[in-house]
């Protein structure tokens, strides 16, 4: 509840009602003011102090209420302007507590919103698809619904292992990136086909498993896009679980689908060809993703959860 200081008009009908010598209550009950305020206006009159005297003291003690201006040292500013080019979120900087800022997480967003730092650097509002919008993608026919992943791993929320896969689609529809995203460590993986047809994704993912330990990973979800309908192969070859969202619902892969919009975001627009960038570039796009620290994770980041399941000799084939 917000305090609403005294008008003129008011301490004007309280001088007044003093003179009349009206009780406290009923001044109180008049002006909908608690009796607190009416006493100290009354205990002023008393005291011989005029209402025109009592108002300029009380505009002057006006000027000294509400919150202070906070203004942050210039080791903490340089720290954190530091970490916002990096890609970290207010909530990341004082969480991860590598430094420590004076100030909490809520008045360091309100300096991202006044402009003291660089707020384009703040995750992006979701965007919805029009009403009626309809999908004009190509879809499985045939596949391993997600109701069956449900059925066969009791403990899918809480184990290592189960990856979620989708493409980034790049300029005219021409080229695009395998995203891959580790569930439980977020760990963000980019593969480079050499093209958008269903054998390009096949042969990418394909080789790709080959530098990567058997059953590491046990299964992966995908959208029902046509460019993974050669799953069966996928599968078999690499022993590995493929199933597939209901169509229309991306909350089922909401992780890969966030990540897609933070690769995005980093660097793999939508009007880039990416035929005519390399793999190195792809992947250190997704590497500065992987090294930003995530609430989410305790404020650890992917690449650290992910190497307390795997060991290093195992991430330098992956990413």
């Amino acid at each position: 509840m917000t305090y609403t200081h005294l008008t003129t008009d008011e301490l004007v009908l309280i001088e007044s009602y003093y003179h009349q010598s009206k009780k406290v209550e009923f001044v109180a009950n008049t002006l909908k003011r608690s009796r607190q305020t009416i006493y100290t206006v009354y205990n002023a009159l008393k005291a011989g102090v005029t209402i025109f005297d009592y108002y300029q003291r009380y505009k002057s003690n006006k000027k000294k209420c509400g919150r202070r201006p906070v203004s942050l040292p210039d080791n903490e500013i340089k720290y954190i302007r530091k970490k916002v080019i990096q890609g970290w979120t207010p909530d990341v900087i004082i969480g991860r507590a590598e430094f420590t800022i004076s100030c909490s997480v809520r008045t360091l967003y309100r300096l991202f919103k006044r402009g003291q730092f660089d707020s384009s650097t703040l995750p992006m509002k979701g965007k919805r698809k029009p009403n009626g919008h309809k999908e004009k993608r190509g879809k499985q026919a045939f596949k391993r619904t997600i109701h069956h992943r449900n059925e066969e791993y009791d403990n899918f929320n809480n184990e290592f292992g189960h990856l979620e896969g989708d493409t980034i689609v790049g300029k005219h529809h021409k080229s695009s990136v395998i995203t891959l995203v580790e569930r439980l460590s977020k760990v963000i993986i980019t593969l480079k086909p050499n093209g958008r047809q269903a054998i390009d994704i096949e042969n990418s993912l394909n080789k790709w498993f080959k530098q990567v330990p058997n059953h590491l990973f046990k299964s992966i979800t995908f959208d029902c896009g046509k460019e993974f309908s050669n799953w069966k192969s996928i599968s078999n070859s690499n022993d590995i679980d493929i199933y597939f969202a209901d169509p229309g619902t991306p909350s089922q892969r909401a992780l890969n689908e966030n990540s897609n919009g933070l690769l995005r975001k980093d660097g793999l627009h939508k009007r880039m060809d990416f035929n005519e960038v390399d793999a190195t570039f792809i992947q250190s796009v997704a590497s500065k993703r992987n090294n930003i620290p995530r609430k989410s994770l305790n404020y650890k980041t992917p690449l650290e959860v992910f190497l307390s399941y795997a060991d290093n000799d195992i991430l330098s084939s992956l990413i």
